[in-house]
């Protein structure tokens, strides 16, 4: 067998080696994402609790389902810009919270409205009432790369900075927010359109496995015929 030949053959099983290893690396994140799901699933088919009951640690915080009652303030509220839905521009809405007895606010998510530009709102139209009592789940910021905040208006935010969030206001805030759930029926015309649950899939993790596979298996068969190919020249 030449040097060549060993060369090639060498390079192809390294190559198949290594798409096996993202394969098998594939197949542990869809693991997870079941894990996931499950956890997602369970907590969010619980009864509300109140929000005195969720926990400080915010990863066991996470997708409970709460009750939020008090006093909103929509003097204070801010939006998330650049949110479509169904191919349209808009924001949403989140208005501080004051639960009674507590000197924080917690943010709660309204939902969608339509907006030309995907920032800016007139947001006194889409007031709900003095009070708010409702049910939602628990949700954790997540934290994105450049400015939380638009320069144009502190209170429009690309995602959510609690510091940030905090300063435009003017008071503490809790380190999660609360999405309301959507309604069984037709929402209402006059309030945002409530958000979607999060969604349960299990990701493209198996395709891709799949794919790696099929790529480790190509550079298997496609050394070996070359080989015999050589041997027979």
């Amino acid at each position: 067998m030449s040097r060549r030949m060993v060369l090639y053959l060498v390079l192809a099983f390294v190559v198949a080696a290594v798409c096996v290893r993202l394969g098998i690396w594939q197949l542990s994140r869809l693991r997870g994402r079941r894990a996931r799901n499950a956890v997602v699933a369970t907590r969010l088919a619980e009864p509300p609790e109140p929000l005195r009951a969720v926990p400080v640690d915010t990863g066991a915080a996470h997708y409970r389902r709460v009750r939020v009652e008090g006093r909103p303030e929509y003097g204070r509220e801010v939006v998330l810009v650049n949110r479509t839905r169904q191919g349209s521009p808009g924001v949403n809405i989140l208005t501080p919270v004051r639960v009674a007895g507590t000197d924080t606010l917690v943010l709660v998510n309204r939902g969608w409205v339509y907006s030309p530009n995907a920032s800016d709102v007139d947001l006194s139209r889409w007031r709900e009432g003095d009070t708010l009592s409702a049910d939602g789940w628990v949700e954790i910021p997540t934290r994105l790369r450049g400015a939380a905040a638009l320069a144009s208006s502190p209170r429009a935010f690309r995602w959510l900075d609690g510091g940030a969030v905090a300063r435009a206001v003017g008071a503490p805030v809790t380190p999660y927010y609360v999405v309301l759930d959507p309604p069984a029926g037709d929402p209402p015309k006059d309030r945002p359109v409530r958000l979607p649950r999060p969604a349960l899939d299990e990701g493209p993790h198996r395709s891709y496995a799949i794919q790696w596979f099929f790529f480790a298996a190509l550079a298997v068969v496609g050394a070996l015929a070359f080989a015999r190919s050589e041997r027979r020249a």
